[in-house]
């Protein structure tokens, strides 16, 4: 029998109230699901900004032609996951430490940070991205290993929040995974 269209299946990916994406160290005990709660080890990100997050998926491929140019049979030889976004809370220490790397930023918001602009890497991430879908459904998505590798530019203008945008590369995990999701909607629920 055919598949049909069904509108209830059809949805808008919005972060929790709580907050969308968490970061913790490499080695925290990962969610296997999208309801459970983060490990504590998780620090919320705060607010992104209203762009939302981007997955990009890029496939390579080697064709095999035979003579005569046709293509015969074809290969994957990389495959790259990246997630982008903007973090827009600038005076939150957990995303200068994200940003910069723990080692760079010192101090407490209260008492006066400092952050120091250097060539060190800021490291692995876990990073868990959590969504509510229409219908009162939940999405997470995992990235058990995640390194930032882009950063754009950071602008200071009286018109615009000051944000870090942020282009995390997925590394393997143990199992050749980049990257999991995890939906449910409660049954019932349109």
């Amino acid at each position: 029998m055919p598949t049909t269209n069904t509108a209830n299946q059809v949805s808008v990916g919005k972060p929790k109230v709580s907050g969308a994406i968490f970061s913790a160290p490499i080695g925290t005990t990962l969610p296997t699901d999208a309801t459970t709660a983060l490990n504590a080890s998780f620090n919320g990100l705060g607010y992104v900004g209203q762009d939302g997050l981007v997955h990009s998926n890029s496939l390579t491929r080697e064709n095999f032609r035979a003579w005569g140019g046709d293509i015969v049979d074809t290969e994957v030889t990389e495959k790259t996951d990246t997630f982008k976004f903007t973090l827009i809370e600038s005076l939150n220490a957990d995303v200068l430490k994200f940003v910069h790397g723990s080692g760079n930023v010192a101090g407490s918001l209260a008492s006066g940070l400092t952050v120091k602009g250097n060539g060190i890497d800021p490291g692995e991430h876990s990073i868990a991205v959590e969504m509510i879908l229409r219908g009162g459904g939940a999405k997470r998505i995992v990235i058990p290993r995640g390194v930032l590798s882009e950063l754009g530019d950071v602008v200071y203008r009286d018109n615009e929040v000051i944000g870090y945008a942020c282009s995390i590369l997925c590394i393997a995990d143990t199992d050749g995974n980049t990257y999991y999701e995890y939906i449910v909607r409660p049954a019932g629920s349109t």
